[in-house]
Order: structure tokens, then C-alpha cells, then sequence
């Protein structure tokens, strides 16, 4: 475990022998499934090259001195960290080069070009780099290709392709890979998203490698909501109408953005097919339950695929459910 963080020791000692061999790049774009620590790895990796103690080779922060002090208090003079703005689609072009009345005046671009106030270099976080325009992305091209001496810019996201060619094309990549379950399992303990070793280790098996995955699906609202639709699917009576608005109403109570509404689906399918893999478990004897069971999973698994080729929602839910209701 590095400076607190699990899963990633082999991408620490990629970029020790780089600090070794003096080829730090000035500018990386982490990507890999969202939850598995890419955003905490990035500002580690600024606390320790900040950090006025120790060498950078080293590839830690001491925690004593005054860059690390200002760096836990969330207030460093040399750090610049953006993300997008609650409610926003994307990340605006006015947080690299500012708004019209003082454009280049402030934002990263303006910052990330200072001298440094306190150690050897400045260093930049972009969060939610997904999420950038071509217009914020063309503000930041002079920046990476004319990079500040030391200065370190590290970008955010998901996926190459989910990335503008400009970025990609001035930008070393870095591929962080799910956590081990291992992993989830402590760091879910250590956070308090439960507190049963047990529980922690079903949630790990259910959200394949990320952190952000057992979170949400430790939601007892989830779980809830689960049980009562596995309910009304096993009554005597099916209300096809009702449990597809009650189904949706609960899905589109996650947030107005389209993803966030995607994610708690994509959670309670993964909640749906756990729940029928454990329900065969205790149901070996009953064979018109196990095929059930077995049916209901594999089209659950489908509707998650498509799901994850943005399918309609709303079109999604109803075919599923009613697909269920002719299983049953």
C-alpha cells in the first residue's frame, strides 16, 4: 500500500523509475472504471512531488513540512484542482483561461504558469476529464505542449475514447485496473460502508473492482427496493404498469444527469442477479425455480449490456420487466 492507497503498487513503481531515470512527463491521463481510486493516486502523486523534503525519487510526502501541512488542509498554493461544476454537462472553458471580462488573467493556464511560491514546481488535477469540450480542451493545448518547467498536469476519466485526439495526442496514458476484491472488502471497512465483514465481502463480489460500486450498492434504499421487486414478481398477482412506474420513479430519483440514473439501474441489475443466484443456491430441488431463476438472471445480464450501449431507459426497463413477467 502506498501512501494510503491499495491496488496500484505496480503503477507507483512505473513512475519511480521514471523520477529514477529524471523522464517524469509533464502531463498523464489516468483512465481506467471509475471507483478505483484514479482521483486519490493523482493527488498523491502531487503531495509527494510537491512535498519539500523529501527527493522525488522517493515518491512520498513527509507530512511534516509546510507544502504538506497546506496540502492536507486543502489550501496549497502550488495546486490547482478542477472538476465539473455541480449541474453542469461539462467542464467550462472559463475554469482553464477564465470567463470573458479576465480571460488569461486567471484558470489553470494562467496558474500552472507561475512561478512556484513554495517548492520546485507547480501541479495541476483535472477530475471528470470525460467531460471535456473541444473549446476547453483547445484552451489547454499551448499549455501541454509548452509546459512550465516541473510543472505537473494530470488528468481524470474513464477511457481513451472518451477523450478528445488533442488531449490524447499531448497526454501519457496510464491504465489503472479494478481493485483486487480483496481490496474493496478492507477499504470498505476502513470507510465505514459497513461495518460486517460479511456484508463487505458481497458487496466486492457484486461491484467488480470498485470502491464507488460497493458504495452504492450498500444503499438501503437498493436493497429495498430489490426486495420488493423480487416480491411482486413472485406473487400470485403481476401489476405489469405498477412495478414498471414504481421501478422507474425509484431509478429517476437518483439525479436529473442521465449517468447517475444509469448508474443506480446498471446497481440494481447487479443487486437482481445476485438475488436470483442466491435464491439457487437454496432451491436445487425445485426445477421449475431453478430454471426461473437461470432465465431471469441471463436476461438481466443481457438488459445490463444494453444498458451500457445507452439504450432507451425508460424502453429498457419495460421490455425487461415484462420479459420477467412472461418468465414467471
Amino acid at each position: 500500500m502506498w501512501q494510503g492507497i491499495r491496488g496500484h503498487d505496480d503503477i507507483v513503481e512505473a513512475f519511480r523509475r521514471s523520477l529514477q531515470c529524471g523522464r517524469l512527463a509533464s502531463t498523464y491521463l489516468f483512465v481506467g472504471p471509475e471507483g478505483v481510486g484514479k482521483r486519490s493516486f493523482a493527488r498523491q502523486l502531487a503531495a509527494a512531488l510537491l512535498c519539500t523534503e523529501t527527493p522525488d525519487e522517493q515518491l512520498a510526502s513527509c507530512g511534516q513540512c509546510e507544502s504538506c501541512r497546506l496540502f492536507a488542509a486543502g489550501n496549497h498554493p502550488d495546486l490547482d484542482e478542477l472538476a465539473r461544476p455541480a449541474g453542469k454537462r461539462s467542464l467550462p472553458i472559463e475554469l482553464f483561461v477564465g470567463d470573458r471580462d479576465h480571460r488569461n488573467q486567471v484558470g489553470l493556464c494562467h496558474n500552472i504558469a507561475l512561478r512556484p511560491l513554495l517548492g520546485r514546481r507547480r501541479a495541476a488535477i483535472i477530475d471528470d476529464a470525460d467531460w471535456l469540450t473541444v473549446e476547453s480542451a483547445n484552451s489547454l493545448l499551448k499549455t501541454l505542449e509548452e509546459p512550465p518547467p516541473g510543472a505537473l498536469i494530470v488528468l481524470v476519466g474513464t477511457s481513451r475514447s472518451r477523450q478528445l485526439p488533442t488531449i490524447l495526442s499531448r497526454a501519457q496514458i496510464v491504465r489503472f485496473g479494478p481493485l483486487a476484491r480483496e481490496d474493496v472488502v478492507e477499504i470498505a471497512l476502513e470507510q465505514g460502508t459497513t461495518a460486517d465483514r460479511e456484508a463487505a465481502v458481497r458487496l466486492a463480489e457484486l461491484a467488480g473492482g470498485s470502491l464507488q460500486a460497493a458504495r452504492e450498492l450498500a444503499d438501503p434504499e437498493l436493497g429495498t427496493m430489490r426486495d420488493r421487486f423480487v416480491a411482486h414478481l413472485a406473487g400470485e398477482r403481476f401489476d405489469l404498469p405498477r412495478v414498471c412506474n414504481e421501478l422507474a420513479e425509484f431509478v429517476n430519483s437518483a439525479g436529473k444527469e442521465a449517468e447517475a440514473k444509469r448508474a443506480r439501474l446498471r446497481r440494481f441489475f447487479a443487486l437482481a442477479v445476485d438475488s436470483w443466484r442466491v435464491d439457487l443456491r437454496g432451491r436445487l430441488a425445485d426445477g421449475a425455480a431453478v430454471e426461473f431463476a437461470l432465465a431471469a438472471m441471463d436476461r438481466t445480464l443481457t438488459a445490463a449490456e444494453q444498458l451500457d450501449r445507452n439504450a432507451n431507459q425508460s424502453t429498457l426497463l419495460e421490455c425487461w420487466i415484462a420479459d420477467l413477467a412472461r418468465l414467471r
